[in-house]
């Protein structure tokens, strides 16, 4: 934690004497910092921060791709009147265990158009998700929450 609190600290330097207090500079900062404290890493000593950030970038830009892809899915489904939906509520095993892993899942799955988190079982091992087209093979759907979103947030949480 004290090497994104050090980059902060860098991107509010920056912000401070470039005189422009605005989002996109704080960013910009912020990415310099960053590289400046990956050059000076020999010196401050290794941090996992630097492959927490690459798996946190790695997640933000994984979660933009699924939410694009259901809503062209959503989309084609509204405006094609002969498809055949098949909804369905689905159980997946979760390896996730704490509060916080089972409630971030829960709502980035809800956050993706056409599924939406039901519910957790009282044991808080199973989350039962409704999709609005669970197709033919409801392995495959498991299968990509799983390995998708489930497998993704706990490298970045974890």
């Amino acid at each position: 934690m004290g090497a994104f609190l050090l980059n902060v600290l860098l991107a509010l330097a920056w912000v401070a004497l470039t005189g422009r207090f605005n989002m996109v500079n704080f960013a910009f900062g912020f990415v310099l910092g960053y590289g400046a404290l990956w050059l000076a890493q020999r010196v401050l000593g290794p941090s996992s921060y630097f492959g927490k950030a690459r798996r946190v970038i790695g997640f933000v830009l994984f979660f933009l791709w699924e939410v694009i892809k259901a809503n062209l899915q959503v989309a084609y489904i509204v405006l094609n009147p002969r498809y055949r939906m098949h909804p369905g509520v689905i159980a997946v095993p979760l390896d996730a265990r704490t509060d916080a892993e089972i409630t971030l899942l829960a709502n980035l799955i809800t956050l993706t158009p056409g599924t939406l988190s039901i519910d957790v079982s009282a044991d808080r091992k199973v989350l039962y998700i409704h999709t609005m087209d669970l197709g033919d093979d409801p392995v495959r759907f498991r299968r990509e929450i799983k390995e998708g979103f489930e497998r993704r947030l706990l490298e970045v949480m974890r």
